[in-house]
C-alpha cells in the first residue's frame, strides 16, 4: 500500500530519529548533560511518543529529572517513536555507545534479551515487561506493577457502577497487559462480589484512538458503564465514547486535574519513571545489579495510588481505602 505525504513524512522522520538516536524534537544528550569522555552514558529506547498522556510520557518524566539529577555525571540519549521492526536496531546502537541501555514496555522484551545477550559487557534494564520475567546476567527487570494498578482500577470500576457491568481495554494482547486485565477482574470482584466483568478487549495498538472508540462503544453496548484501560494516546477514543455514551473510565497512569477530563471518575496513578531514576541512580553509585525488581505500592517510596474525582461517595473512598491497605501490607497480592 503505497504511503500518504504525511505517513511517508512520518516514517522518515522516525529513520531520522533512530539514525541520530535523539528524542525527535529534542537533543541528543539530555539538556543540562555533559557529553564529555568523563561522563557516563545512558540510552533509553521509547517506542512511543513522549507525548501519550500514558506509559512513555510517565516514563519520560523521569528521564527528564534523572537528567537534572546527574547533570555533568551522565549523558542521556533518547529515540521515541520507534517500529517493532527496528527495535533491535536502536538498542543496538545504544549498546555500541552507552553504559547503561534502558527499553521502555513489555513489547521490547524479545529484542532487549537478544541485544543484552550479544553485549555482555553493557547493562540493560527493562521496564514493563512480563512480571514474571527472569534477569540475565547483564539485564535487569523493572515492573511498575501495572498489575496492581489494574487491580485498584477494576475495585474504582466495580464500586463506581450502577449497572453493576464493567469492562476492561488493553493496548495490546502481551503478558503484562493479558495479567492486568486479569487483576482488573480480580479487584473487581473483591470490591464488589457478583459485578459482571465483560471479557477484556486488546486493540492491538496502544495509540489508535479510533480502534479504542470501538472497543469502548462495543462494552458500553454490552451493559458496562465504567471502564478500565491500559492505553496510551488510545485513551482518548474511550473518552469519546464514554461522553457519548453516558459512561466513565478510570485513568491513568497520569492523573489529571478532576473535571479536566469529561467522563473520567478518577485516576490509577503509576510513576514509570521512577524505574528509570532507579537504575541511573544504582549506576552512577556504583550498586547496579542485574535483578528483577518490583516497585508499585510496596516499593520503599510507592509508585501507584488512586485518584477519585470530586462527588465519589464516601463509603466508595473508604473501600478503596480499605483495598490499598490491603496491598500495601501485603494481605492482598497481584501476579
Amino acid at each position: 500500500m503505497a504511503l500518504t505525504p504525511s505517513r511517508r513524512a512520518g516514517a522518515l522522520l522516525a529513520a531520522g530519529c533512530l539514525a541520530l538516536l535523539t528524542g525527535c524534537g529534542g537533543e541528543s544528550a539530555a539538556k543540562g548533560g555533559d557529553s564529555g569522555s568523563g561522563a557516563l552514558k545512558v540510552g533509553v529506547l521509547f517506542p512511543g511518543s513522549l507525548s501519550d498522556d500514558g506509559f512513555m510520557e510517565s516514563a519520560h518524566r523521569g528521564y527528564q529529572r534523572a537528567a537534572k539529577d546527574h547533570q555533568g555525571k551522565v549523558a542521556f540519549s533518547k529515540v521515541e517513536q520507534v517500529q517493532a521492526a527496528d527495535y533491535e536496531q536502536a538498542l543496538v546502537r545504544f549498546a555500541t555507545t552507552s553504559d547503561l541501555v534502558i527499553s521502555l514496555g513489555g513489547q521490547t522484551d524479545a529484542d532487549v534479551r537478544k541485544v543484552a545477550a550479544r553485549f555482555p559487557k553493557v547493562k540493560f534494564a527493562e521496564i514493563g515487561g512480563p512480571a514474571d520475567g527472569k534477569p540475565t546476567a547483564n539485564l535487569a527487570l523493572y515492573d511498575p506493577q501495572q498489575a496492581q494498578a489494574a487491580y485498584l482500577s477494576g475495585a474504582a470500576a466495580a464500586l463506581l457502577s450502577q449497572k453493576n457491568t464493567v469492562g476492561f481495554v488493553g493496548g495490546a494482547e502481551l503478558p503484562a497487559i493479558v495479567n492486568a486485565a486479569k487483576e482488573f477482574e480480580r479487584g473487581a470482584q473483591q470490591a464488589k462480589p457478583g459485578v459482571k466483568v465483560l471479557a477484556p478487549q486488546y486493540v492491538g495498538d496502544f495509540n489508535d484512538a479510533a480502534k479504542s472508540k470501538q472497543s469502548a462503544l462495543a462494552d458500553f453496548g454490552a451493559g458496562a458503564d465504567v471502564l478500565g484501560q491500559i492505553l496510551n494516546l488510545g485513551h482518548k477514543g474511550l473518552a469519546q465514547a464514554a461522553t457519548g455514551r453516558g459512561g466513565r473510565l478510570i485513568g491513568g497512569p497520569i492523573a489529571h486535574p478532576c473535571g479536566s477530563e469529561k467522563a473520567y471518575a478518577g485516576y490509577v496513578e503509576t510513576d514509570i519513571g521512577a524505574e528509570l531514576e532507579y537504575a541511573t541512580d544504582q549506576l552512577v553509585n556504583g550498586t547496579w545489579k542485574a535483578e528483577a525488581v518490583h516497585f508499585g505500592l510496596t516499593f520503599e517510596k510507592p509508585q501507584n495510588d488512586l485518584v477519585l474525582c470530586d462527588g465519589a461517595d464516601p463509603a466508595v473512598t473508604k473501600k478503596l481505602d480499605a483495598i490499598k491497605a490491603k496491598l500495601v501490607s501485603g494481605k492482598i497480592t497481584t501476579r
